[in-house]
């Protein structure tokens, strides 16, 4: 079952049809839509700031969902897809994006919605990145605009796929 704890009198909140893996840590203010998932070994620490997530968010293995205390916030917009071991931190993820395995997003940074973040990329503190870009590297700068084709085949394919996923172990 997975880890479920209130902090300072404060409990996590689910949508509908929430998968929460067995080994998972989810703690603290973290309100979660509908049809969001929670990947084995990931953790979402709303222990000393706020974490707000949208409907249709997959958060994968070994991902970290944290904020900064009295400083940021942390608030996923819809259809967002953390991948396996990235680091999402105080930061805005609007919707419909990816975010790479082992990316990492550090405080007060804005991704605007249908973007992409690749893989191993870092984006650090207050980086803006603009709606339907592709960003890549360390530190992380835009290397194009996204297409409708990826947008399509990436964006979303990874979200619907998770959410199918989580039907599997349901």
């Amino acid at each position: 079952m997975a880890l479920i704890k209130p902090v300072n009198g404060v409990d996590p909140k689910f949508g509908k049809n929430c998968y929460l893996a067995e080994n998972c840590t989810v703690v603290g203010d973290v309100i979660m839509g509908d049809d969001c998932s929670v990947w084995f070994n990931a953790v979402v620490r709303g222990d000393v700031n706020s974490i707000r997530i949208g409907n249709k968010v997959n958060i994968q293995d070994g991902a970290v969902i944290h904020c900064t205390y009295q400083k940021t916030k942390t608030n996923l917009g819809n259809n967002v897809s953390i991948g396996h071991n990235a680091i999402v931190h105080g930061c805005t993820v609007h919707d419909n994006v990816l975010i790479g395995m082992g990316a990492i997003v550090m405080d007060n940074c804005v991704i605007e919605s249908n973007c992409i973040i690749a893989a191993g990329a870092v984006l650090t503190e207050n980086t803006h990145v603009e709606a339907g870009s592709i960003w890549a590297g360390v530190p992380a700068k835009k290397v194009k605009n996204i297409d409708q084709t990826l947008l399509e085949g990436e964006v979303h394919r990874i979200a619907n796929n998770y959410l199918m996923y989580s039907g599997w172990f349901k």
